[in-house]
């Protein structure tokens, strides 16, 4: 892992593997997890002969565990520094879950120039939690309920949500897999308690509206119809409509995250989207 320090003192550790002069994917991982999350997709388009970068996010993996700075707006600028130290250009973004609300971030309001294209998994914009504006989304008590357990016995929680609805392991007839639980797990508590209890508000609470408003980068949307923690409903399929340049692919029965449980079949699609 290589590190950067932002204007405000955090050192974000960072991989960046590839040749310089290939073009770059930046990806942005979910909560509470690392940069690890994307291993998968790193060595796959490593060896399309992609350059390819992926940070902690700030408060997690191997980053400064700073306890502010929790916010949309500096996991963008991050981002945006991460890009500038490294001069990336006709960058393609790519985030789940909460990273998708930091990509759509970026791109938004510092991505001018330098982003070729967005690619969205099971993201979190428009918004996640119930507002007057989308009344599909979730009560805040869910939120708050995920506070409650974070603070009560973290080493559980995550347990919890890994071996259970995160992958759709708690579905009938599913195989869990206690590597993935496991590896979960270990990338949770590595970060910092403070940073993940102050993100859930980052990425429950965060409006990206306009933000995608504002997006003329043709983007992708990957979404599972299943996704037990980012309902499609309120999320891509609403944010599909307020993007100008959007294609939504829709993947029948499969979870949250799917980019891990069935990464033969995103990373073809993936790959089809950069490359067209």
């Amino acid at each position: 892992m290589q590190t950067i320090t932002t204007k405000d003192g955090v050192q974000l550790s960072f991989k960046d593997w590839g040749p310089k002069s290939a073009q770059p994917l930046v990806f942005h991982h979910g909560w509470p997890l690392s940069a690890d999350d994307w291993d998968t997709q790193l060595l796959y388009f490593l060896h399309k002969g992609y350059r390819v970068i992926a940070h902690d996010r700030r408060g997690h993996g191997r980053s400064t565990q700073v306890s502010d700075g929790h916010d949309m707006d500096h996991y963008a600028a991050d981002t945006a520094a991460l890009v500038e130290h490294l001069d990336l250009r006709n960058a393609v973004h790519i985030g789940h879950s909460t990273g998708g609300g930091q990509a759509t971030r970026y791109v938004a309001r510092h991505g001018n120039g330098r982003v070729a294209k967005l690619i969205l998994i099971g993201a979190v914009p428009p918004i996640m939690v119930r507002t007057a504006a989308y009344p599909g989304g979730l009560p805040i008590e869910v939120f708050d309920g995920l506070r409650r357990q974070l603070a009560a016995n973290r080493t559980q929680f995550y347990r919890d949500i890994a071996s259970g609805p995160f992958y759709g392991f708690n579905r009938p007839g599913a195989t869990p897999s206690e590597a993935i639980i496991q590896n979960w797990w270990r990338q949770g508590m590595m970060g910092s308690a403070a940073a993940h209890y102050a993100g859930i508000k980052a990425f429950s609470e965060t409006d990206f509206t306009d933000d995608l408003k504002s997006i003329d980068v043709p983007t992708l949307l990957m979404h599972g119809d299943d996704d037990q923690i980012v309902p499609i409903e309120n999320s891509a399929r609403l944010a599909a409509k307020l993007l100008k340049r959007s294609t939504l692919k829709i993947y029948a029965g499969l979870p949250h995250g799917m980019a891990t449980t069935h990464a033969d079949i995103t990373n073809t699609d993936l790959l089809s989207f950069i490359t067209e």
